[in-house]
């Protein structure tokens, strides 16, 4: 598949293989939202459509070079995660791990959204992975957003109930454009100059 060099390329990680998991809910408002924007094209990532192997495994299997390909391509990353015992789901860590060290996500920003169940909402897993995204060199944006009470938030079939909730989780690819635009479209613009020199008039 070719891509134009001026398309903004955003995969969106679900964090979750739970059937009719909220995290899919999430992700789904924040993919939307990308869509809405002509330059970017979306690419989702449902861990439960792969079979990535625990860490240290050999040889590195066809999936994983796949995932890596998919991120490597990508000028963002969006992240979405349950939170499970006070911190990210270990599905999602199973996906950065098979990202591989250096990392495919090492220079891209890296926008995150997290869901629970509970009235404190995602705060720990969001702490937590934004510290694993960091020390793999990702640039973990600020303004991640928490889902609380997300059984109440979302209907079954996938809407939101909440209309101010709705407007942060499709923030969430906003944000991550806005990052994008402001500070690599630029700089990726320079380099093409330098690299093909200025269009004559």
């Amino acid at each position: 598949m070719t891509h134009s060099s001026d398309e903004i390329r955003i995969v969106v990680i679900k964090g979750s293989v739970r059937p009719g998991n909220y995290t899919s809910m999430a992700s789904a408002l924040v993919v939307d939202e990308l869509k809405k924007h002509p330059r970017v094209s979306v690419e989702v990532i449902d861990p439960a459509a792969h079979h990535l192997p625990p860490p240290g495994a050999e040889p590195v299997s066809h999936e994983t070079k796949e995932l890596q390909q998919q991120v490597a391509g990508a000028t963002g990353v969006v992240l979405a995660t349950p939170e499970y015992h006070g911190s990210f789901s270990s599905v999602m860590k199973l996906v950065i791990e098979n990202l591989g060290f250096p990392s495919m996500l090492a220079g891209k920003p890296v926008a995150l959204v997290g869901v629970a169940a509970g009235t404190i909402g995602a705060i720990k897993s969001l702490e937590h992975l934004r510290s694993v995204v960091s020390h793999v060199g990702g640039i973990a944006l600020p303004l991640p957003v928490s889902v609380a009470n997300v059984r109440r938030v979302f209907d079954p079939e996938g809407k939101c109930l909440d209309p101010g909730v709705e407007r942060l989780v499709r923030g969430v690819g906003a944000n991550l454009l806005q990052y994008i635009e402001q500070n690599l479209c630029p700089r990726l613009t320079l380099e093409r100059l330098l690299r093909e020199g200025a269009p004559t008039p």
